[in-house]
């Protein structure tokens, strides 16, 4: 048994974290504190005090880690990256989605408008960060109608010798071939910077100038298009659900609890317009209030910087470093505000009303899918629960890049963080059986040397033949008591004819149509053939865009690289004139025609 008392009497009155040890060394816990000896103190004194959660997992602790820090600040900084990293069993865990969304508009002569997801280059100009990739794209259909600035990749646009689709239905002024001027784009540029930076006054007071003088100087047709663009921008700004004249970049956080699913709803106001919210569902949350959550939220989303001089909450935080925290990961003053009056609590109040909708709603979805895994088990005849479950698929092209997938369903959801794909190689080309013989062996090699979780169910998309290779491979491990489900396609490959074959069943079983348990089959099933039909096309699509131009002698890697990059790819290449090829660096016409003569 663990003795907490030699190890607190060690510890210092300073800030730091603590970790809290499982008997295999797995963390359990992860917290900070600005006295570390008060802290952990405060758990093994009066555990009658405690939640029955919390008395659990002190139950479970082994050992205790500690690590001393210079601030609680930094005490913070630590306990986020700790908990992204080890994933505590008792701590409330976010997804760490992948990074934001931007609409950025690029340092070129005539800048393109495009969508941007990764790091930032100081050389372009950012706006968001977006809640989601389409609240970034319909704000460029927005500024697409208004301000009319290119949104085509360069080597589109460098090689355009008419105007594109975009300008015949007015969204594009066809800087490409030289429709408009650089100083009038630039003032196009400039006004959309304005609108997006929230500054729509003045971005309306420029349109009207150019207009008037487009007037003036009798440039009846200019102004026109000028009127269109100003009409346009005020409906946008009629439209905006949220605009704020007290901050212009803010963030309004709100939790709400449904039975066990707890949401935080996140809303996003940049340049002092709404650009959407995003609900979040973290792990382990039940038990803790609105507060524990919100700040567990905050540490962990903001543990990068990007925090907005505004964040608007419901409720008091326990820690108060947190504002300090903030302000210094992101290099600029935090302002936290509790409990806000007028406009604020408006934004607060529809926050607030989208985490209940949220949770509602995921409750909603959980219980309908035990529904489906109740009927499942129930119409397989199983003793034993069914909770995870694994499908397999193969896909190729007449046996060309052989790319098998293998998805989870797990929690009651599809686990995309648990898909795999396996690059099948080494069998007759087309042989199916061979493809689905080398994935399960692969896979379940593993689970039995204790790499994996072993599911209660698998799936294998095809008939008796490849449900025949999985038993002898389940065989083969020493796993013969797997479940195993061939998922064959009916008559006419039509949804709702699925026939479902059973080992040691002499007729297939077929469900219903509307069954619950058949929808999860097909639910999961389709997902498995997306996933090995996007792994097929990326590999055979590398494989035909580099072996072409490989055999090619005085074409190496450089000269690949630009031919592909020039003409857009491989289809474009294969589209291009003697001419056309001579003129790329490094290209002599003696090349160019060895290079034509080869791909055609």
């Amino acid at each position: 048994m663990f003795d907490p008392h030699e190890v607190i009497a060690n510890l210092p009155h300073r800030p730091g974290v603590y970790r809290m040890l499982g008997a295999a060394g797995d963390a359990l816990y992860v917290g900070k504190a600005g006295d570390l000896k008060k802290r952990v103190s405060s758990y093994f004194q009066k555990q009658s005090g405690l939640s029955p959660r919390i008395r659990l997992m002190l139950a479970q602790v082994h050992s205790l880690e500690t690590t001393v820090t210079r601030s609680e600040s930094e005490a913070l900084l630590l306990e986020s990256n700790l908990i992204k990293a080890l994933a505590p069993r008792y701590n409330i865990l976010f997804r760490d989605d992948k990074s934001y969304p931007y609409l950025t508009l690029t340092r070129h002569e005539y800048p393109r408008l495009a969508f941007h997801r990764g790091s930032l280059d100081a050389r372009n100009r950012y706006f968001g960060p977006f809640p989601n990739a389409g609240a970034v794209r319909e704000s460029m259909q927005l500024l697409q109608k208004v301000f009319r600035l290119r949104t085509c990749a360069d080597n589109v646009y460098e090689n355009r010798s008419r105007p594109c689709l975009l300008h015949q239905i007015r969204r594009c002024t066809a800087p490409c071939v030289g429709h408009i001027n650089a100083a009038d784009y630039a003032d196009d540029v400039k006004s959309a910077e304005l609108f997006l930076r929230g500054k729509d006054d003045e971005a309306m007071e420029r349109l009207i100038s150019r207009m008037e003088a487009a007037a003036e100087a009798q440039n009846y047709e200019q102004a026109g298009i000028f009127r269109d663009q100003i009409g346009a921008l005020r409906r946008v700004r009629e439209k905006q659900f949220v605009s704020s004249n007290v901050a212009r970049d803010a963030d309004i956080i709100a939790g709400a609890a449904e039975g066990e699913i707890v949401c935080v709803n996140l809303v996003m106001i940049r340049g002092g317009h709404h650009l959407g919210d995003k609900n979040f569902f973290p792990r382990n949350a039940a038990g803790h209030d609105a507060s524990q959550v919100v700040e567990a939220f905050m540490s962990q989303h903001y543990a990068n910087g990007g925090a907005p001089p505004l964040i608007v909450i419901g409720s008091p935080l326990g820690d108060v470093e947190l504002a300090q925290f903030l302000t210094d990961l992101s290099g600029h003053k935090v302002q936290l505000v509790v409990n806000p009056g007028g406009e604020r609590r408006a934004w607060l109040e529809m926050a607030t009303k989208n985490a209940q909708l949220g949770a509602q709603q995921q409750l909603n979805l959980l219980a309908s899918q035990e529904a489906r895994l109740t009927a499942l088990q129930q119409a397989l005849g199983s003793s034993e629960s069914i909770r995870r479950i694994e499908c397999f698929d193969v896909s190729h092209t007449m046996g060309e890049a052989t790319v098998a997938s293998c998805v989870v369903y797990d929690r009651a959801a599809m686990q995309k963080g648990e898909y795999r794909r396996f690059n099948i190689s080494g069998i007759e080309p087309g042989d199916d059986y061979a493809a689905m013989r080398d994935v399960l062996t692969r896979r379940y090699r593993r689970v039995v040397a204790g790499e994996g979780i072993m599911p209660d169910l698998v799936l294998i998309d095809g008939g008796k033949g490849q449900l025949g290779v999985a038993c002898e491979v389940f065989a083969e491990l020493g796993l013969s008591d797997m479940q195993l489900i061939g998922v064959a396609k009916g008559e006419g490959r039509k949804p709702g004819l699925e026939q479902l074959i059973i080992p040691g069943r002499a007729n297939p079983l077929q469900l219903p149509g509307e069954h619950p348990a058949l929808h999860l089959i097909q639910q999961i099933r389709d997902e498995a053939h997306r996933f090995a039909i996007q792994g097929h096309r990326a590999r055979r699509g590398k494989t035909r865009n580099t072996s072409t131009l490989e055999s090619i002698a005085g074409i190496g890697a450089k000269r690949r690289q630009s031919l592909l990059s020039r003409f857009g790819g491989l289809k474009g290449l294969m589209s291009a004139s003697v001419d056309e090829l001579a003129q790329v660096e490094g290209i002599s016409r003696e090349l160019a025609v060895r290079i034509y003569e080869k791909l055609h």
